[in-house]
C-alpha cells in the first residue's frame, strides 16, 4: 500500500499538504494537479500528521495515521488568551502534598497527554519511569540526602549551593526536602545517543505538570535527585532507568495540600530585539 494516498475526488487541488510537509515528500506539479508522493518519499515521511490535520477535505489518506484516530479540532474547546494566561500562571511547584495516593489510571492520562508534546524530527523518543510505593520513595530521599552528605564532606562542598546544609538539616529533623511526601515519582528520560533527548524531555515534562493543573494535581521538578542520580550509584539502581538513559528529568506528582488563590508577578522578560 502506498503511504501517503489522495483521493482524487476529494482533493481541491489546494496545495496545503505540499506546503505544510516538513519532509518536503509531497509534490504538486501545478494548480491543477493533484498532489502525489514523491519517489522513495516513504524514507523520509517523519509520521508527524501535518498533511492529515491540515487537509479541510478529508482527500489524504496515511498508511500509519488513520483519519479515525485523528479526530477533528472542537472550536467549542478553543480557549480564550485571558483564560490561556490564568491557567498558565495558575501553575505552581508543589512542596506540599495530601495523603492521597495517585491511581495508575490518572498518570497514564497524564502521560498519554504529553505524549503529544513536540520531539526533534518527530522521533517520540521519551520513556516513562513510575514509582508510587511509599517505601521506594522514602528510600530514594534517603539515597539523595546520603549523596549530599558525601559532597559536603567532600572538596566539592564549597562549590554547593548554599541550600544544601539546609536541606540535609531539615530531613535530618523530618522534613523530607527532597520528595516532599509525594505519593508518586515519574522520570522522563531519552536515549544518550539521543542529541535532543534533554530538550524532548523538557517539553514532555512540561505538558504533563499542565494537565496535572487541569485534572487538580501538582507537581516539581526534583532538581536534587536529578543531580544526585548523575553521581550516585545507588539511587540509579533505585531509579531503574532504561540502562541507556543517560537523558532524564524526575518529577513528583500529586495532590496540592494548599489552595493557591492569588498570580504573583515575574520579572520583566528581558528581550533583545535585533
Amino acid at each position: 500500500m502506498t503511504l501517503i494516498r489522495i483521493d482524487e475526488t476529494r482533493c481541491k487541488k489546494d496545495g496545503f499538504c505540499v506546503q505544510v510537509c516538513p519532509a518536503a515528500i509531497i509534490k504538486q506539479t501545478d494548480e491543477e494537479s493533484v498532489p502525489e508522493m514523491i519517489s522513495q518519499g516513504a524514507l523520509s515521511c517523519l509520521r508527524c500528521g501535518h498533511c492529515v490535520a491540515v487537509c479541510p477535505h478529508d482527500a489524504l489518506h496515511h498508511e500509519n495515521i488513520p483519519m479515525e484516530h485523528s479526530p477533528r479540532i472542537q472550536k467549542a474547546l478553543t480557549i480564550t488568551k485571558a483564560q490561556a494566561s490564568q491557567f498558565l500562571r495558575t501553575r505552581r511547584s508543589i512542596r506540599r502534598y495530601k495523603n492521597k495516593p495517585v491511581d495508575k489510571e490518572t498518570i497514564q492520562s497524564l502521560i498519554d497527554a504529553a505524549r503529544y508534546a513536540p520531539t526533534g524530527g518527530n522521533s517520540q523518543l521519551v520513556t516513562w519511569t513510575v514509582h508510587t510505593d511509599k517505601a521506594k520513595l522514602k528510600n530514594m530521599a534517603d539515597l539523595t540526602i546520603a549523596w549530599m552528605k558525601a559532597v559536603l564532606a567532600s572538596d566539592e562542598g564549597k562549590q554547593m549551593p548554599p541550600y544544601f546544609p539546609r536541606f540535609v538539616e531539615a530531613y535530618d529533623a523530618g522534613r523530607n526536602t527532597v520528595t516532599h511526601n509525594a505519593p508518586c515519582l515519574v522520570v522522563a528520560s531519552a536515549p544518550g545517543y539521543y542529541a535532543n533527548g534533554m530538550v524532548d524531555l523538557s517539553i514532555a515534562l512540561s505538558y504533563f505538570e499542565l494537565m496535572a493543573v487541569a485534572v487538580g494535581m501538582g507537581t516539581c521538578w526534583m532538581g536534587l535527585i536529578s543531580r544526585a542520580l548523575k553521581m550516585s550509584e545507588p539511587l540509579k539502581q533505585a531509579i531503574g532507568l532504561p540502562e541507556s538513559h543517560t537523558n532524564f528529568f524526575p518529577m513528583v506528582l500529586g495532590y496540592p495540600k494548599f489552595t493557591y488563590r492569588r498570580l504573583p508577578e515575574r520579572k520583566p522578560a528581558t528581550i533583545f530585539w535585533k
